[in-house]
């Protein structure tokens, strides 16, 4: 609900400040005061494209700030902390939100969310949860189809939603096995090939069958292989070294310095423990040249004829090393590859499956699409005869609604092409009540619907501008009616021209024109006791002091007052 707007340099509007609240507020004031410029700003609250003719003449900008009333978590401020702003709780589960639109004469435009700077598509966004505008353009809304579906639909209530929700949940479901069965069968070549591919991959693998580090390994062997001649002679000298049968060699010496050592030991204790190293140097020393001489004995083994196996089995293990990248990656495809195969090769039951769960899917959306014009003609029915009732009562007495509900294209929101048509006078064909009414008609079968539609999915606030257009008398009194029907349940906002239907308001604002000769500004005042009385009666007859236009202005709020 909208608490509060205030307009700076819009149109003819210097400064004004609209206390709007709960219930009718009626908007009236003289032609050329500025009315429609509190529709305009309200626009550009809701993130409606800003026109920079819009700018008050002089200024260099304008600006427009609302507080909305809304619930504390529900969706509202829920958007509006995703936009990074917040709501003022107020208590009672209810929160302030402020909104603002600033607009420069060179047509940029900024917007604010709860304190804080935010795209105007966030406006936008927060309009479709806030507010219901019927304005004269607005009326070309009832052309679109999809709009009087939407309507039917808000009507229908739970049963319509219900049907609805499962109608979408089955179209969803249809697409997506849809989808699948689709990118499955157009990607069947590719698969094939896949599978062909990672077969012949599975096969060298397993024919090669290699072994984790097994690439590494062999390098260190063909490394010493290719290097035999080498490492024969250093470890054929080592040996000789150590353990010469022609000649002194580490072992005998170290032997001799043992068994001198141990001869002398009887003079001193302290050579006992150096005979005792030297026996122990001389034990490591042949153990040493055992080591070296199985080495060359292993050596004089390994000829050519392994280095050459062991190049063999390399040539094989690079080739996979270059098909998969390495050793490692190739024993994770012999891991994984063949589930992978599997799943390649039930293409053909797969597709079969997905077939079966089209057939069964198509048979649900089916039955949804019938469940959901089924309901839709139901709610259809009670809606033309609902809005036709209402007709009766906005002096439209022989008009007759209907809304059909024919088979149109499938969309995720029905098969249902949804038609409200308009028959004004007995005898009249029907036609779409865009083209089968005038301006005043249209206007008053707009607010039937909405009067209609309120009763069971109530919008938070809805703003008529000029809806009265082309109507009077006894009709004006009766959308006058309505309107305070409708703010039983919502808060209604309506510019407009017609004593009738303002005098149904509980809230009356007037939109104030004053000149100083050079300068044309208007402010907005509220109207209450002799001063409202001023305004109906000027609305009623042009002159504000007219004794007859007062008395008529004072019968017409006696009428419009609610019976206690």
């Amino acid at each position: 609900m909208i608490e509060e707007m205030r307009l700076r340099d819009l149109g003819v509007i210097a400064d004004a400040t609209l206390p709007v609240g709960a219930g009718f507020t009626a908007i009236t004031g003289e032609t050329g005061a500025g009315k429609t410029m509190v529709v305009t700003g309200l626009g550009l609250l809701l993130g409606q494209r800003a026109d920079s003719g819009a700018v008050r003449s002089g200024t260099g900008s304008a600006a427009v700030d609302g507080v909305w009333l809304v619930d504390e978590d529900g969706p509202v401020a829920e958007r509006v902390r995703d936009a990074g702003g917040d709501v003022d709780p107020v208590g009672g589960g209810r929160a302030e939100l402020m909104l603002g639109r600033t607009l420069s004469g060179e047509g940029r435009s900024r917007a604010t969310v709860g304190g804080r700077s935010a795209p105007v598509g966030v406006l936008a966004d927060l309009a479709d949860l806030l507010v219901v505008v019927h304005g004269q353009s607005d009326q070309l809304r009832l052309r679109s189809s999809a709009a009087q579906r939407d309507a039917l639909d808000r009507f229908g209530g739970e049963p319509v939603a219900t049907a609805l929700t499962g109608y979408r949940a089955a179209y969803h479901s249809v697409r997506a096995v849809t989808g699948e069965l689709e990118g499955l069968v157009s990607a069947r070549d590719e698969r094939v090939g896949e599978a062909e591919e990672l077969r012949a991959a599975l096969t060298d693998i397993e024919a090669a069958q290699p072994q984790a580090g097994e690439d590494v390994v062999l390098a260190q062997r063909a490394e010493r292989l290719a290097n035999v001649e080498e490492l024969r002679a250093a470890a054929a000298l080592a040996h000789t070294v150590l353990s010469n049968d022609d000649g002194p060699d580490a072992i005998t010496l170290v032997a001799e310095a043992r068994r001198s050592l141990e001869r002398a030991s009887g003079s001193d204790d302290a050579l006992r423990d150096l005979a005792e190293q030297a026996a122990d140097a001389g034990y490591r020393l042949a153990d040493l040249a055992a080591g070296v001489a199985s080495y060359l004995a292993d050596l004089d083994e390994s000829g050519p004829a392994e280095l050459a196996a062991v190049e063999e089995r390399r040539a094989v293990l690079s080739a996979l090393v270059r098909a998969h990248g390495s050793l490692d990656d190739a024993l994770r495809v012999a891991e994984t590859g063949a589930l992978r195969l599997a799943e390649l090769e039930d293409d053909g039951s797969r597709v079969a499956r997905l077939e079966q769960e089209r057939v069964a899917a198509a048979a649900e959306l089916d039955a949804s699409a019938s469940a959901l014009t089924e309901a839709r003609t139901r709610a259809a029915e009670r809606l033309g005869a609902a809005v036709t009732e209402e007709l009766r009562a906005l002096a439209l007495p022989d008009a007759r609604v209907e809304v059909s509900v024919t088979a149109g294209a499938e969309t995720v929101s029905g098969r249902d092409d949804v038609a409200i048509l308009l028959a004004p006078h007995p005898g009249a064909e029907p036609r779409s009540v865009a083209r089968g009414a005038s301006g005043g008609e249209l206007s008053r079968v707009m607010l039937a619907i909405e009067v209609v539609i309120a009763a069971t999915d109530p919008v938070p606030t809805f703003v008529f501008d000029e809806v009265d257009a082309g109507i009077g008398g006894a009709a004006a009194i009766e959308v006058g009616r309505r309107l305070a029907r409708l703010a039983q349940t919502s808060q209604v906002i309506a510019v407009t021209h017609l004593a009738q239907v303002a005098a149904f308001a509980n809230n009356h604002l007037s939109v104030v024109k004053a000149s100083d000769g050079s300068v044309t500004s208007s402010s907005v005042q509220r109207l209450e006791g002799p001063a409202r009385e001023a305004e109906m009666a000027r609305l009623l007859s042009g002159l504000a002091d007219s004794d007859a236009a007062l008395t008529h202005a004072r019968e017409l709020l006696a009428l419009a007052r609610p019976t206690p």
